[in-house]
């Protein structure tokens, strides 16, 4: 069954699931309705706001730091040179129901010097766009255990995120031998993701 989490509660992603592998991070988010701002004269011009292109990475850490630019799995670098990591590539709407980006992490063959796995996601061009996570709803993460396709838990972000134009969505992590997720929401104003993984270094 399914965990249903709160902003800042961790749960252990291995107990009660001897011999977890592989598990699956879906992340997912909508527009909300279309800007107000275009107005009558923005529906005449058929105008209003470009889609909002939000893109999922994963940051993984060597004893809480980013060691290197290749521990990085996102768009451009869809797969870590472990092989232990997989992004399954960029959605660039958002729109449609279930997952929007979804990422494959093998946890039982994560390198040991990895202890921590951090999954964000920027909005594209968010400043040039004039775009924040104002605009977006109905974002949340889930783990789902890949031998059944069973979700373990799930972290829906229901605080208000106007202005924020990147998000620390969660991390997974390693504690006293368990992997562990941590629901984190933090938003921040990094206009992209070279800023935001400045946090890590």
């Amino acid at each position: 069954m399914s965990v249903s989490l709160q902003k800042g509660q961790k749960v252990s992603l291995s107990k009660g699931n001897d011999g977890l592998n592989t598990v699956m991070v879906g992340l997912g988010w909508d527009a909300a309705s279309k800007s107000k701002k275009g107005g009558l004269l923005g529906g005449l011009l058929g105008g209003g706001q470009p889609n909002i292109d939000c893109d999922a990475s994963v940051l993984m850490l060597c004893n809480g730091k980013l060691m290197n630019k290749q521990d990085i799995v996102y768009f451009g670098n869809l797969r870590h040179r472990s092989g232990t990591v997989t992004h399954r590539g960029d959605n660039l709407t958002g729109d449609g129901d279930g997952d929007d980006e979804q990422i494959v992490m093998d946890l039982a063959k994560i390198p040991e010097e990895y202890d921590r796995i951090v999954l964000v996601v920027n909005i594209y061009d968010a400043v040039k766009r004039r775009q924040d996570f104002g605009m977006i709803q109905n974002a949340y993460i889930r783990i789902v255990d890949s031998r059944n396709n069973q979700e373990m838990c799930k972290y829906n972000l229901s605080e208000s995120y106007g202005g924020m134009t990147a998000m620390i969505f969660g991390e997974i992590y390693r504690h006293n031998g368990e992997w562990k997720f941590n629901a984190i929401g933090q938003g921040t104003t990094d206009p992209g993701l070279g800023e935001l993984i400045q946090r890590y270094i």
